[in-house]
């Protein structure tokens, strides 16, 4: 794959700017970085552990080498029908399961994987194509998440009439509101989206099923149904102090700032403003990332960042083999803009938040916590507090990015549907149908909170199902 000895010569490298947009990286850097895929027999990149989706790595990284473009976009459209979200924003599973990543840095795969779609879209190669032929049936996409999309541009090449509804005033779901800007421009979003309605998907705005939209008339209006709403509900910091004015939910924070960047780049002030105020963001992962980001972006006057376990180590423990994921120590890009901004790294490790702090007008004015120590001997981490560590921390602005529990009950409730323990839409992953006749789910409100690369191979699992469900037969991958 590649030059035989690309591996050898060429090391590891990659792009980076400050810049709220991805710069676009040399051919040359490109091409070397595709003969460094090596001929290794078994690609661990498409294995379990590497790419959800199945990418086909080698393949594409080796035509990249050879200059043979267009090839290498048709391989990677077999298998990824957004390649410019993951190419952005996915951690890249696929370089953690690099078998060269066993002595050397791994290939940089997302950034030939984004390197590829975007030449696809400058040289005019990636144009709507409408399915030929219709089967008169009709399926109904509840969210417009990647998971949504992937499933309604399934669908929609196998001829059925597809609607997705959105309770949003924008389509793109999380692609659009619950990543920022910098992170992945809207205009991205925006140019797939007009594809999708040019190829014959109709995408419904300010939709929010089970409030204004009824679902059971949505089950009589359609054949089937793919429900893909996301894990919505974030999970909360139930502690002393609550109520106080200024700690905010990630999501809130993360979505009026893109909203309002839209509408008047900010000039509305209909968002939760950072500017001049201590920040501390609960909680790490790529939303407290996005958090940190955005906030030095409106121009905070502190940052920390809190997260309840350990420094990752710098390289793989034993018990983190190659080829799994390694749970190393990274710096993403909002810990590098805050080091570069206050100078230094703005996480703070194995601290639990015991109390918020508020002033006499009922603002926050910060955070009491102590540290803990982490126990893994029993399997599931027990964290114990240590004794006179207390401390308070000053913040003007609080934000909670520790994840999400589920779904939003409601569908649940009106269409009588069975969920696991932990409330996600019950459906067998590769059947995907719920308990409902016809009623399929996909995506983080099946699963769980997840990437946008798994969202997409749902999504796509669940049209191939949905699709054999009308038709008695599938053709879709």
């Amino acid at each position: 794959m590649g030059k035989p000895t690309g591996f050898k010569e060429f090391c590891r490298a990659t792009t980076f700017d400050f810049d709220e947009f991805h710069s676009k990286p040399e051919e040359v850097h490109l091409r070397t970085q595709g003969a460094r895929c090596m001929d290794c027999g078994i690609p661990f990149c498409m294995s379990s552990t590497g790419c959800p989706v199945d990418n086909l790595i080698p393949e594409w990284n080796d035509l990249v080498y050879r200059g043979r473009w267009r090839e290498a976009l048709e391989r990677l459209h077999k298998t990824n029908n957004f390649p410019e979200f993951t190419g952005r924003v996915c951690p890249a599973p696929c370089e953690g399961a690099c078998c060269l990543g066993v002595i050397d840095p791994p290939v940089t795969i997302k950034n030939i994987e984004c390197a590829i779609v975007e030449r696809g879209f400058e040289e005019g190669w990636i144009m709507p194509q409408p399915p030929k032929h219709r089967t008169g049936k009709s399926v109904a996409v509840i969210g417009s998440g990647p998971a949504g999309l992937a499933a309604a541009a399934q669908l929609n090449k196998a001829g059925h009439k597809v609607t997705v509804y959105e309770r949003d005033d924008r389509i793109g779901g999380l692609l659009m509101y619950g990543i920022p800007n910098m992170k992945l421009d809207k205009q991205i979003v925006t140019r797939r989206v007009d594809l999708l309605r040019a190829e014959g998907i109709e995408l419904v705005t300010g939709a929010h099923v089970g409030k204004n939209v009824d679902i059971q008339d949505l089950r009589a209006g359609a054949d089937a149904i793919v429900l893909a709403c996301g894990a919505t509900v974030p999970r909360d910091l139930s502690i002393p102090g609550r109520k106080l004015r200024g700690i905010h939910f990630a999501m809130e924070f993360l979505a009026q700032n893109t909203r309002s960047l839209l509408d008047s780049e900010l000039g509305d002030g209909r968002y939760i403003s950072a500017r001049g105020k201590r920040v501390i963001v609960v909680g790490g992962g790529d939303t407290g990332t996005d958090c940190i980001g955005t906030s030095i972006r409106h121009g905070c006057s502190s940052m920390v960042n809190f997260e309840l376990f350990p420094k990752p180590p710098a390289r793989r423990a034993a018990e983190n083999p190659w080829p799994e994921w390694p749970r190393v120590f990274r710096v993403d890009y909002g810990h590098e803009e805050a080091a570069a901004r206050f100078g230094e790294d703005p996480r703070v490790y194995q601290v639990m938040s015991k109390e918020f702090l508020g002033d006499r007008r009922g603002n926050v004015a910060g955070i009491r916590t102590v540290d803990v120590a982490v126990d893994y001997s029993g399997g599931r981490p027990e964290f114990r507090e240590i004794d006179g560590s207390e401390q308070d921390w000053e913040a003007d602005l609080v934000l909670l990015a520790m994840g999400f529990l589920g779904p939003e009950a409601a569908l649940a409730e009106q269409l009588g549907l069975e969920t696991d323990p932990r409330s996600n839409f019950k459906a067998a992953f590769g059947k995907f149908a719920t308990n409902i006749d016809g009623v399929f789910a996909a995506g983080d409100c099946r699963r769980g909170q997840s990437l946008v690369v798994w969202a997409i191979r749902e999504g796509r699992g669940a049209a191939r199902e949905c699709d054999r469900y009308l038709m008695g037969a599938t053709s879709l991958p």
